[in-house]
């Protein structure tokens, strides 16, 4: 049975992780996305186990350690950026693998990074190289997929906005399913 570990990205209280007006934690994003690509892929019979905790802040060791017991097949962290102190002009959307990444980790960030540009119109930021412990404390194929920026006002908003929310799980799931069927 193939096990993907969905890692909503920061903790609910993480300090500096959150909209330039205070509108939007990141964790609020994050967790919402997470738990629908959860759904989906739990729709088409693959095992999913969730990193984060909706009540604390899970340590990166924590995560890491928890993917590895399980013996994951690949470990996908959900994020939203920000770039700067205040409002910026950065925009788009990347997805980031360790510098000395796995092909299979390649695969699965173009995979990915591919599906959300393809569904959410946005920037092409492209595939980036890393030290992320996330990536590096990972013995899977191991992703790190950045939705938009926070500080950014246009994508602040579609990162608060239902639609765009479920726009990401379903272009996050439908990588992660292309890159499960061409393995």
């Amino acid at each position: 049975m193939t096990l993907i570990i969905l890692d909503a990205g920061h903790g609910p209280e993480t300090p500096g992780k959150r909209t330039p007006d205070g509108k939007l934690r990141e964790f609020h994003f994050n967790v919402v996305v997470a738990e629908w690509v959860g759904r989906f892929l739990s729709a088409q019979g693959i095992d999913v186990h969730y990193t984060h905790d909706t009540s604390r802040d899970v340590p990166l060791r924590e995560r890491t350690a928890a993917a590895n017991r399980l013996r994951a097949d690949a470990f996908v962290s959900i994020h939203a950026n920000a770039y700067g102190e205040g409002w910026h002009q950065a925009q788009g959307i990347e997805t980031y693998i360790y510098p000395q990444a796995s092909k299979s980790s390649a695969v699965l960030a173009s995979s990915v990074q591919s599906a959300l540009i393809a569904a959410c119109k946005r920037v092409d930021r492209g595939v980036k190289k890393a030290d992320f412990a996330v990536l590096r404390d990972t013995h899977m194929p191991a992703i790190l997929a950045e939705c938009g920026f926070m500080s950014n006002q246009t994508e602040a908003d579609l990162l608060q906005n239902k639609d765009y929310q479920l726009q990401c799980a379903r272009a996050l799931t439908f990588g992660i399913l292309c890159w499960l069927y061409t393995k």
